[in-house]
């Protein structure tokens, strides 16, 4: 499941699209045009790979159809994060000893 959060977060307009919506809450279809240089239908296509992947969800209220992030897709985009955090920190941690030996060596 975090590999289709990450590909589908992987394209610039759907980035712009998550952003946007993390930023001002639940936003109609219509306010999130601006978040790529796109037509209308591509927008739709960005959306469906959006919720389709779980990181956002649609409800409709009459003829709108408004969207908003699902708080469970950035929860588990910050543990996966957390999870390799120690992993990154080691090996910065050995990269930088690594270089103050060196540094001691004559």
């Amino acid at each position: 499941m975090i590999h289709d959060t990450f590909a589908a977060l992987g394209d610039a307009t759907r980035f712009a699209i998550v952003e946007k919506l993390l930023r001002h809450g639940e936003l109609p279809a219509g306010s999130l045009q601006d978040a790529g240089a796109v037509s209308p239908p591509a927008i739709s296509r960005h959306l469906k790979v959006l919720r389709e992947a779980g990181i956002i969800e649609q409800r409709i209220d009459k003829q709108r159809r408004i969207y908003s992030v699902r708080p469970q897709a950035m929860r588990s985009i910050g543990e996966w994060t957390l999870t390799y955090r120690d992993f990154w920190q080691t090996s910065l941690d050995r990269l930088e000893a690594a270089l103050l030996q060196k540094g001691d060596d004559p």
